[in-house]
């Protein structure tokens, strides 16, 4: 059966130079085999599929799938499915907001000034254990006392998190991937004042031994852990992907009592798949 079928660069500072995503749309009656066989073969860092709400008060559902594993929640795919769905003819209840629903509930999406999520609460915090803090220091090849914050940071993705004591110092780092095992690890460190992002992410993914290049759900943890610990104002933009030969902009505002992610989704590829 044809299906519609976009491809998009989500959080490019330019169109790909972000991280792609492959949405389909019409989902409804593909098997969860046929799903993760289709991610398999688009091996990007994520592949979406686009169904009939199961709750009244969304306005679409999505499934989220890595080559490897369905997902309860991811950033990019968020914005990028909602981009994908609107340019599809996706009527929102709402004119300036929308409703996913996906693994972990419901997420909301404001369409102004730009395409943003609200960041869904924690599902695990707190500071790493010291076995998971010497994992993830032997995995980056940093000393324990170069950290100056750890924590976890998961959302649906179990991400653990590191705070650096720059963005340079993030940016020279060189996973070791045997040493990281199954983690999942987010990095991050300050620029120095007056650079176009105030700070610098990377995440690496244990499980899958790869870096992604720009990561709306780790933006979205280290945001709510950042920013209730006094780390990072309360608006800023954060840069990832510069080791990948990306340039990434992630958009973060808190306002009132709501973490807002946004960035640019940009269209590359657009037709029908035969699923």
């Amino acid at each position: 059966m044809k299906r519609r079928f976009h491809q998009v660069d989500v959080f490019g500072a330019a169109p790909m130079h972000g991280n792609p995503l492959a949405v389909v749309h019409d989902a409804d009656g593909l098997s969860d085999a046929d799903m993760a066989a289709f991610a398999r073969w688009m091996n990007l860092s994520e592949t979406t599929f686009v169904l009939a709400p199961a709750d009244p008060a969304a306005d679409y559902r999505v499934r989220i799938f890595t080559p490897n594993v369905e997902l309860p929640f991811a950033g990019h795919p968020t914005l990028g499915t909602a981009w994908a769905w609107l340019a599809a003819g996706g009527q929102p209840r709402h004119p300036e907001r929308l409703v996913q629903q996906c693994g972990v509930g419901l997420v909301a999406l404001r369409r102004t000034p730009q395409l943003a999520f609200e960041a869904p609460p924690l599902r695990r915090s707190g500071p790493l254990a010291p076995d998971v803090l010497a994992q993830a220091c032997r995995a980056i090849g940093v000393a324990e006392a170069e950290v100056q914050r750890h924590g976890w940071v998961d959302n649906g993705p179990p991400w653990s998190a590191l705070m650096l004591r720059s963005a340079a110092a993030v940016r020279a780092l060189r996973p070791d991937w045997d040493a990281l095992g199954e983690l999942d690890l987010g990095v991050v460190g300050a620029h120095p004042p007056g650079q176009a992002t105030q700070f610098e992410v990377r995440a690496f993914i244990g499980r899958g031994r790869f870096e992604d290049p720009v990561t709306g759900s780790l933006n979205a943890g280290l945001a709510l852990w950042l920013i209730a610990a006094g780390l990072a104002p309360e608006a800023y933009v954060a840069g990832q992907g510069h080791a990948l030969q990306r340039d990434g902009r992630v958009t973060v505002a808190r306002e009132g009592g709501s973490v807002w992610v946004g960035g640019a989704v940009a269209l590359v590829v657009e037709g029908t798949v035969d699923l």
